[in-house]
């Protein structure tokens, strides 16, 4: 069965709805993001679960003491880098932290996906280089083209990102067989705000089976209007 990492993770009702329906892991953003929450929220949060998820915090070219302390603080199982941190900073994060590390990156092309094969860490993670906000990193709401992942070569078990709800995540799991898939905005009310129905729906996608995207229809392309980022 693929994983699923429920991101943006801002209250206790949202956790506790995203627990309840199955989530493998929870995100917490403590990077720049209208999703981002304290150390001290996140930890209220975490600490009230009666079942654990996986935690995981996202950051995003923070100081390396930062990041420690954070996820010392939080508790934190997971680092998901997405910036430009480099392969010995995420060897650094991973040895000083404890905590095992998801590498993210933006995908607008094939030199994507093979630039991530440098990081010999625990996770790679694509996710959509945002069209017109070279500032956003992930959290767009837009898929990218899924037929790109051909071009991976990489053992590093895979988490994929971008875009994904209950309407299109079977398609991506028949096309790029992921370890896990990843979601924020597919499963939200609004930013921050977890939908209890979306969510369900959602993990029912997840668990109905790989099925293919109707005939003639583009692979990976977003065909919401929503501009909502994820």
């Amino acid at each position: 069965m693929v994983k699923v990492k429920i991101c943006g993770i801002c209250d206790s009702q949202g956790a506790q709805a995203a627990v309840e329906a199955g989530a493998d892991m929870l995100g917490f953003h403590f990077c720049s993001s209208e999703r981002r929450v304290t150390p001290e929220e996140a930890k209220s949060i975490v600490d009230g679960l009666a079942v654990k998820s996986t935690i995981v915090g996202v950051f995003i070219d923070q100081d390396p003491a930062e990041v420690r302390e954070i996820a010392e603080f939080v508790g934190l199982d997971m680092l998901q880098l997405h910036g430009e941190e480099g392969p010995s900073f995420c060897a650094e994060a991973a040895r000083a932290s404890g905590a095992r590390v998801i590498k993210a990156a933006q995908v607008a092309g094939p030199g994507d996906v093979r630039n991530l094969e440098r990081f010999h860490v625990d996770f790679h993670l694509l996710d959509t280089r945002s069209r017109g906000r070279e500032d956003l990193r992930g959290g767009t709401g837009e898929t990218f083209d899924w037929n790109l992942l051909r071009a991976r070569r990489s053992g590093v078990p895979l988490i994929l990102s971008g875009g994904l709800s209950a309407d299109n995540v079977a398609g991506a799991i028949a096309l790029a067989h992921p370890y896990a898939v990843d979601t924020a905005s597919g499963t939200e009310a609004a930013p921050g705000r977890k939908d209890p129905r979306r969510l369900r729906e959602f993990f029912d996608a997840v668990a109905g089976g790989p099925s293919q995207p109707a005939a003639g229809e583009p692979l990976g392309l977003d065909r919401s209007t929503s501009g909502q980022p994820a």
